[in-house]
């Protein structure tokens, strides 16, 4: 197979198997890091005295770095060398790792999560852009059918993993732990991108262009559109005038779309080639995914606090409920890669109805089920759910770049992730928001216990459900459209 670039090298195939295993490897790190940290904020709280707010800079700073790295650098892997950009991510990785597990204050933690954000924004896009790059036709499903399963699982078991380093380094130090543990895996995922990952193209010897007006105005926009809802906590304490950064997120993205088209126009090369989104598979595959994951990862966080604070539950245990969502996704995920070539977008459609219909399911069970067997049924749904999640993810992602050139494989891949982690930062604000405003208007009118948790629970799944029917409608319009456009 010859891997086509800027030049080509002819890769054999266990080469190109290794090479993906080392990016999926990079992947379920980069990932695995926007779940864990989530269950140790009360160690954090009680250990460096962390107030509300920087508790919520603790998550929402890796987010918003990890976002606005993701464009550029995907932009910077199509055009240079992806194996560099992934040593100097995991290099950096590695180093702000070991800043926050010694992290003397709050400050000192906020920094080095900061940084930690870059590091996954640089390398996360150079992931996409080489699957892209080593796999066509039926084998490129089946690679992304195993990335959309180990995607999976690391969402899934990062609330497990982050409780289990509590449980081992108690409530002092254990969130330490989750920093440490990343120390030994990015050495040995660094080893590999040394040793075994392959070189599947040249660097260009065209002059490298970044369109630096284009950069400043991408940077204000995803500042002012993922600022206000990373600050939203639900409580009453939520500063009202964060929203007016909506009005500048409109006016500077009209600029940046002006300056690109007009950039573009010049024969230059923008940030975002904005025809990209004149491809209707890469267009409709990119909101399906950023809908979908504005959806679960709240529905993740949301099961867990229901556990936790309303039922009462360990954080190791109440993030043991999605282990079987892991498990399930992952077996429906290599399926759907391999399928996706044969059944395309129904596929999609049918998995994200599985997952909508599990999370009507979920909410149900947390108002009927007795408290002590309620976290073993709602572990049953998460399987089903985990069956249709790897049904959406991976034949999605592969539908989705079905007709982008390699060549801009990272560029694209960064947009779609982009729009996900968006999503992720959209869908747990209105969540979050909705399920701490119902506990203080319970709790303010002399309501107590269980019953103000099944409320909380009920209005934040409200917003996830409500999302889910977007992705839903959406997939359905790609799939009228698909087959209009075929006779």
């Amino acid at each position: 197979m010859t891997v086509p670039g800027t030049a080509s090298i002819p890769l054999e195939h266990g080469q190109r198997w290794r090479a993906f295993w080392v990016c999926v490897s990079v992947a379920a790190l980069t990932i695995l890091d926007l779940s864990k940290v989530n269950v140790a904020l009360p160690s954090i709280e009680q250990a460096l005295g962390a107030a509300s707010t920087e508790l919520q800079i603790v998550v929402s700073g890796y987010v918003l770095l990890f976002g606005l790295a993701l464009v550029p650098f995907g932009r910077l892997g199509d055009q240079r060398s992806r194996t560099q950009l992934f040593i100097i991510g995991l290099s950096l990785f590695t180093v702000t790792s070991i800043v926050c597990a010694l992290a003397p204050t709050t400050e000192v933690l906020i920094a080095g999560r900061l940084v930690q954000g870059l590091a996954a924004g640089i390398q996360m896009p150079q992931v996409i852009g080489t699957i892209q790059q080593l796999f066509t036709g039926k084998e490129r499903g089946r690679a992304f059918g195993l990335f959309g399963a180990t995607i999976g699982i690391a969402t899934a078991f990062g609330p497990t993993l982050g409780g289990l380093m509590i449980a081992l380094g108690g409530a002092q130090d254990g969130w330490r732990f989750i920093f440490w543990i990343n120390v030994p895996l990015c050495l040995a995922v660094l080893a590999g991108v040394i040793w075994l990952l392959p070189k599947t193209r040249m660097p260009s010897a065209s002059r490298l262009e970044l369109d630096p007006v284009g950069l400043i105005l991408f940077a204000v926009v995803i500042v002012t559109l993922m600022w206000p809802f990373l600050f939203t906590t639900g409580s009453p304490d939520d500063d009202p005038r964060r929203w007016w950064t909506l009005v500048l997120f409109a006016v500077f993205a009209v600029l940046f779309f002006w300056w690109e088209h007009r950039y573009g126009a010049s024969g230059r090369a923008p940030l975002i080639p904005l025809g990209l989104f004149s491809v209707a598979s890469f267009r409709n595959g990119t909101l399906i995914a950023a809908t979908y994951f504005t959806a679960i990862p709240a529905m993740f966080l949301l099961t867990t606090l229901f556990l936790q604070l309303g039922v009462g539950l360990e954080p190791v245990y109440a993030g043991m409920v999605s282990i079987g969502f892991a498990l399930a996704s992952a077996v429906s995920a290599w399926y759907g890669g391999n399928l996706v070539g044969r059944f395309g977008r129904p596929l999609v459609v049918w998995g994200l109805g599985v997952v909508l219909v599990a999370v009507v399911a979920l909410t149900i069970v947390a108002f009927t089920v007795p408290v002590g067997v309620v976290a073993y049924v709602m572990a049953a749904v998460m399987l089903v759910a985990g069956a249709g999640a790897g049904l959406v993810v991976a034949p999605n992602q592969t539908l989705t770049l079905a007709e982008i050139p390699t060549r801009s494989g990272g560029l694209a891949g960064s947009v779609g992730q982009l729009g996900q982690r968006i999503g992720t930062a959209i869908g747990t604000a209105v969540a979050l928001s909705l399920f701490y405003s119902a506990i203080y208007r319970d709790e303010g009118s002399g309501r107590h216990g269980i019953d103000v948790f099944h409320d909380a629970y009920a209005f934040g799944m409200i917003s996830v459900a409500a999302f889910l029917v977007v992705a839903f409608g959406l997939g359905l319009f790609d799939l009228v459209a698909r087959r209009r456009a075929r006779g």
